[in-house]
């Protein structure tokens, strides 16, 4: 089967640079039609785009603040319109500030939120209808090693992080029977592109995990369209380390 996801239409939340651009460029090569979400359509989102549909698919980029209901509702609407269906829901998109626990704000923990674990809960409710006309619908997540291993600054992003598994854990359970799966990824350091002036990627605390590298984007994205595909509907409610050997946990 070396198109398994012939037929089938994902949504990617954060799928135009990184791990959700080599989610999204992998679901493509499967043989599925793709919809990104992202936070605006730059030249990331165009060049993702030209490339799925390089790849014999068809893509649709789409304009959306995570943390505006009303603004995903639309945006998975227009996935409605342009598809009329929807099998898998990957959600890729997350912010990740470091701020020592003594100087973070209010407001700066709910912008976190809003993004990392408000998006996903927006993106699953407003996509949940459309997943359960699927016969193999998957709602993946991503969440985040420093969540179940510590660090410092970064206690609004651990909390958003560890909030996405309980959920997709939740989601497991509550839509297991009528035939939806949910699953998070958990990467450790993937070598991915960083805004310019940014230091360049790097093991964390100088050390090597066991494979003695950073993880690949497309790595993750392999693990992604395995959970996706055909040989996963009896896979649910799990959370995936992808690592390394970094952590294991």
């Amino acid at each position: 089967m070396s198109h398994p996801l012939t037929g089938r239409v994902a949504l990617v939340i954060g799928g135009s640079r990184n791990i959700g651009r080599a989610v999204t460029l992998e679901l493509a090569r499967q043989g599925a039609d793709v919809a990104i979400i992202a936070s605006h359509h730059g030249e990331a989102m165009s060049e993702t785009l030209a490339q799925v549909e390089a790849l014999g698919c068809q893509g649709l980029g789409l304009v959306a603040d995570l943390a505006d209901a009303e603004a995903v509702e639309r945006a998975v609407q227009r996935v409605s319109e342009r598809f009329h269906r929807l099998d898998s829901l990957v959600c890729c998109a997350a912010i990740r500030p470091h701020t020592p626990f003594a100087e973070l704000t209010l407001e700066e923990w709910r912008r976190v939120m809003a993004i990392n674990l408000d998006g996903v809960f927006l993106a699953s409710k407003a996509c949940l209808p459309l997943l359960l006309d699927s016969d193999q619908a998957a709602i993946i997540t991503l969440g985040g090693v420093s969540a179940h291993r510590g660090a410092a600054e970064r206690a609004h992003v651990i909390a958003s992080k560890m909030g996405v598994v309980g959920l997709t854990r939740a989601l497991a359970v509550e839509f297991g029977e009528r035939g939806v799966t949910a699953n998070c990824i958990v990467p450790g350091q993937i070598d991915t592109e960083r805004p310019a002036g940014s230091p360049p990627p790097r093991l964390q605390g100088g050390e090597e995990p066991p494979v003695g590298r950073l993880g690949r984007p497309e790595e993750v994205a392999a693990l992604v369209c395995h959970l996706a595909g055909p040989m996963s509907r009896y896979t649910t409610g799990q959370t995936f380390h992808l690592n390394g050997g970094s952590y294991l946990g």
